[in-house]
C-alpha cells in the first residue's frame, strides 16, 4: 500500500468517539484480550501440514501488538478460521496461525477457535463471560468481523475498558471520508454474484458517487431490468424491480456494453467437469443457453477510463469468475486501472484484494481493507456493531 492519504474536504472523522489504544488505562502488567481477524487461508506444505498461505492478516494487526507488549501488557489474541459449525473441529485449529504468530510477535498468546463454540455467534452472554475472565482491558482490531454483532465483538466492551486497534481505526477513518469528503470525482466499481447481498450498498454508494460501475453476475439483473436479454446468466426476478428504480434515479450507472458468454452446455469454474464449451463476446442481448461470465473487453476499458479519471476509486467484488481463466480478463483489467490510478484508491477486501494480490499489485493501492463484507456494510449504514459497542464502553470519549 502507498500510504498517501485521501485528499478531499475536511469533514469530520468518523474515529472521533471510538476508543483508541491511548484511551485504556495503565497497561503495565496488566491482561488485555485482543479480537482480531485471523482467519486467514491456510495450505499444506510438502510434509503435509497444514500451514498459514496469506499472513496479510497477521501482520496487519502487528502495531497493535506490539504497542500493547511494549506497555507492559501481557497479550492474548482470539480470532475465529473457518466455519467449524459451533463445535471443535481438527481442520480449523488455530495451531498453523499460531505458529505463524509465534514467528512474528513473540510473547503473544493466541486462543482456540472462537467458532467452536455455538455461543460464539448466539452472543451468548456466558460465553461472553468465560471469554472476558482474567482480563483487564480488551481491543477491537478485527474489522473484518466488526459487521458481526458475535459474542466476542460486541460483548466485552461492555464488561472491560475496551478501544480500537491501530488497523480498525484506521479502516473506519479510511471509508468514513470516503462517506464524508471524497475527492471528485468518486468513482465506486462493484462486482460480485449475487445482486441481493449488495444492492444496499449499491443504493447507498449511488447517492455518494459521481460513477458507479457495476459488474460481476449481479450486473445481469440490471441488464434484465433495462429490457435485455440475458440468456441463462444469473438474474435475481426478485430485485428486478429494485435495480431499475436505481437506474432511474438520476445516478450515473455503468453496465456491461459487451460480455464474455459461454455457450450452451459448456462448464466454467477451476474444476469444471464435462464439455468446457466455446466462449464469445457478446453485446448486452445474449441468445437462449449463453451464460454471461465476465465483463467484455470495451466495458473494461470504460471502467478503466472512468477509474483514471478519479479523484477517488472504491473497488468491491470481482467482474467475472476470476477462478476461470477464460473469465478473468475484466477483473484483471480493473485491477490494473486502479493500480496505476492518480486518485486515491481503496480496495474492500476479499476477492478483489486477492486479485489484487495474484497479480502483485497490492502495494499500488493507497489502502487495502482487512473487511469485504464489513468494508460494505459500513459504507451502507455509516457504523457497524463492533464499532457501536467500542463507543458504549466505560473508557470512551463523550460528546
Amino acid at each position: 500500500m502507498s500510504g498517501r492519504a485521501p485528499q478531499g474536504g475536511t469533514g469530520t472523522s468518523p474515529v472521533r468517539r471510538l476508543p483508541v489504544l491511548e484511551d485504556l488505562p495503565d497497561l503495565d502488567g496488566r491482561a488485555v484480550l485482543v479480537r482480531a481477524d485471523f482467519n486467514v487461508p491456510l495450505a499444506e506444505d510438502h510434509d503435509g501440514e497444514r500451514v498459514v498461505a496469506d499472513d496479510f492478516r497477521i501482520r496487519t494487526a502487528l502495531p497493535t501488538l506490539r504497542w500493547l507488549e511494549e506497555q507492559g501488557a501481557r497479550v492474548t489474541v482470539c480470532s475465529h478460521l473457518g466455519r467449524p459449525e459451533g463445535r471443535p473441529d481438527p481442520r480449523w485449529t488455530m495451531e498453523p496461525v499460531r505458529r505463524r504468530l509465534g514467528e512474528l510477535c513473540l510473547g503473544v498468546s493466541l486462543g482456540e477457535n472462537l467458532r467452536f463454540s455455538p455461543g460464539e455467534k448466539a452472543n451468548d452472554p456466558k460465553f461472553v463471560d468465560d471469554l472476558v475472565r482474567g482480563f483487564d482491558c480488551y481491543v477491537n482490531e478485527a474489522f473484518g468481523v466488526s459487521h458481526r454483532a458475535h459474542a466476542s465483538v460486541v460483548g466485552p466492551p461492555a464488561r472491560l475498558p475496551s478501544a480500537a486497534g491501530r488497523r480498525l481505526a484506521r479502516e473506519v477513518e479510511i471509508l468514513g471520508l470516503l462517506l464524508d469528503s471524497p475527492a471528485r470525482p468518486f468513482v465506486a466499481v462493484v462486482g460480485g454474484a449475487k445482486v441481493a447481498d449488495k444492492l444496499g450498498v449499491l443504493e447507498a454508494l449511488a447517492r455518494q458517487v459521481d460513477v458507479l460501475a457495476v459488474g460481476g453476475a449481479m450486473a445481469f439483473t440490471f441488464l434484465a431490468a433495462m429490457g435485455h436479454e440475458v440468456g441463462c446468466s444469473i438474474v435475481d426476478v426478485r430485485r428486478i424491480e429494485q435495480c431499475r428504480k436505481l437506474l432511474h434515479s438520476g445516478a450515473t450507472v455503468l453496465l456491461p456494453t459487451d460480455v464474455v458468454a459461454l455457450e450452451p452446455g459448456g462448464t466454467f469454474g477451476p474444476e469444471a467437469t464435462g464439455p468446457r464449451g466455446d466462449t464469445k463476446i457478446l453485446g448486452q442481448e445474449l441468445p437462449d443457453g449463453w451464460q454471461g461470465l465476465d465483463i467484455g473487453p470495451e466495458t473494461a476499458d470504460a471502467f478503466a477510463e472512468a477509474i483514471g479519471t478519479a479523484g477517488t476509486v472504491l473497488w468491491n467484488g470481482p467482474l467475472g469468475v476470476v477462478e476461470d481463466e477464460r473469465f478473468a480478463a475484466g477483473t484483471r483489467r480493473v485491477a490494473d486501472a486502479v493500480a496505476t490510478a492518480p486518485g486515491f484508491t481503496v480496495v474492500g477486501g476479499g476477492d478483489s484484494a486477492k486479485a489484487l494480490e495474484q497479480l502483485g499489485l497490492s502495494e499500488r493501492v493507497d489502502f487495502l481493507s482487512t473487511g469485504g463484507g464489513a468494508s460494505l456494510e459500513f459504507v451502507e449504514h455509516g457504523d457497524l456493531p463492533g464499532l457501536a459497542a467500542l463507543r458504549s464502553a466505560s473508557n470512551a470519549p463523550r460528546p
